[in-house]
């Protein structure tokens, strides 16, 4: 999940979203670098969220609800050591501005599955109601650690994180990747939520017969209450399934 350092804003046009048959638009998001998209567009997806880190600082969380956010995700942790500065702040701050959220964690190659999943509890709330905790899996190229581990070495140890953060949470956590590890990796086999990274092309096309819940469509998204560039999402589903999949988590 790519991290969004500070940029100058540019205002793009809200795009008209169709909800079924209903009309309705999500006038206040804008993207400053929107692609052409190829196989479907994310405007066509009523329920649109963000995912922030520490790179967008200072948040007004009430413009940002009032823009037509629905979700948040929040970065909590990555590897068995490093916190996101932000991220209790941002946590106590969705919360006040009744903005439904949850925890992910970027994995780091150089530490076992169990030692990554061991940090995130200990940094990440047991709440009622919250987002399934999100396990972030995707290439990087971390200079502390370069390697990429064999598919087998990276399945058994997001198994180990993922199982452990069910136990824990009593959600399965979500599965966030990009193409390149998805294809690499072979990941149609899980039977895992995925939120799948596609800025170009709408996941049908790029990650062909892949369920999905959310889509991550724009990392150079514009959104009243943030200075500079942020991630935009949607959610698979219309507005009533969104509060059915709410309501799912006030049960847990």
């Amino acid at each position: 999940m790519a991290a969004c350092g500070p940029a100058p804003q540019q205002r793009a046009s809200g795009p008209a979203v169709m909800a079924g048959s209903v009309p309705t638009t999500v006038p206040q998001l804008g993207d400053r670098a929107p692609h052409p998209w190829i196989g479907g567009h994310p405007y066509a997806h009523p329920v649109h969220g963000i995912d922030v880190s520490r790179w967008q600082g200072s948040v007004d969380w009430n413009r940002v609800r009032n823009a037509g956010v629905s979700f948040v995700f929040i970065k909590a942790t990555e590897g068995g050591d490093h916190a996101d500065p932000n991220f209790r702040r941002y946590w106590y701050e969705t919360a006040q501005a009744r903005i439904p959220r949850g925890a992910y964690h970027y994995f780091y190659f150089c530490r076992s599955g169990r030692q990554q999943a061991e940090w995130f509890i200990r940094n990440v709330p047991r709440e009622r109601g919250a987002l399934p905790p999100v396990l972030d899996l995707e290439w990087t190229a971390s200079r502390t650690c370069p390697r990429r581990p064999p598919s087998h070495e990276v399945l058994r140890e997001a198994k180990i994180f993922k199982d452990i953060l069910h136990q824990h949470y009593g959600q399965r956590p979500i599965i966030y990747t990009t193409v390149d590890f998805y294809r690499d990796n072979d990941m149609r086999s899980w039977p895992e939520e995925f939120w799948l990274r596609s800025v170009a092309g709408h996941p049908r096309i790029v990650y062909p017969g892949q369920r999905w819940t959310f889509w991550q469509y724009s990392g150079t998204g514009i959104v009243p209450g943030i200075s500079g560039d942020v991630d935009l999402n949607v959610f698979a589903g219309s507005p009533a399934q969104w509060r059915q999949y709410l309501n799912q988590r006030l049960q847990r």
